[in-house]
């Protein structure tokens, strides 16, 4: 089951959504784009295989489109005001009453983490190949964890590995590059299984 709605940011900026979702979901997980300056945005294929694996595995999944990507509103912010994007998608996640997680890709993955940081949210978060320069320095409470790509052309992998590993958070680093082209139901599970806690 899919729904198409629009969320409407505390400043003023209303975002493209939609919520795709199994029969009877178990959690609801807001899922945030890479970046839209580089061609980022929720119907990247990742982000379509991975929603489906994780509607697959009992969850809903709450995609959106960050301020001035696809039919959202807004100018691109590098990170800042799209904290307030997910704020937002967070607000109405919690309207459906399951528990949440918070997970991203690329530059998705690091503006979700540093939300985290910034709410001092304990969220059970599980992000794909964030880039480790934008990351926070602390964190707090709860479940965390990265997958990475063996051959990713754009992350710092053993930077990464570093920072995961001081922060204790759980670390995968599995087969594939940055795109992790027809391995998306694989990096779907390892997601849900970083959510499911």
């Amino acid at each position: 089951m899919t729904e198409r709605l629009t969320i409407t940011t505390p400043d003023g900026v209303t975002l493209e959504a939609r919520i795709d979702s199994p029969e009877s979901p178990k959690r609801i997980v807001v899922f945030c784009h890479p970046h839209p300056l580089q061609g980022g945005s929720m119907n990247a294929p990742l982000m379509i295989a991975v929603t489906g694996q994780l509607v697959a595995r009992g969850h809903s999944v709450l995609r959106f489109n960050f301020r001035g990507t696809g039919d959202s509103t807004g100018t691109h912010d590098y990170g800042e005001a799209e904290q307030h994007d997910i704020s937002a998608a967070i607000d109405l996640a919690e309207t459906r009453n399951l528990p949440l997680g918070l997970s991203g890709w690329s530059f998705g993955a690091a503006t979700a983490l540093r939300w985290l940081a910034v709410s001092d949210s304990t969220i059970p978060y599980s992000g794909i190949a964030p880039p480790v320069d934008t990351l926070p320095e602390v964190l707090p409470d709860g479940p965390k964890r990265i997958v990475l790509g063996d051959r990713d052309q754009l992350i710092d992998v053993s930077g990464l590995q570093t920072y995961a590993e001081d922060r204790g958070i759980d670390f995968v680093l599995t087969s594939g590059d940055h795109f992790f082209h027809g391995r998306g139901k694989k990096i779907g599970d390892l997601v849900g299984q970083g959510l499911e806690v």
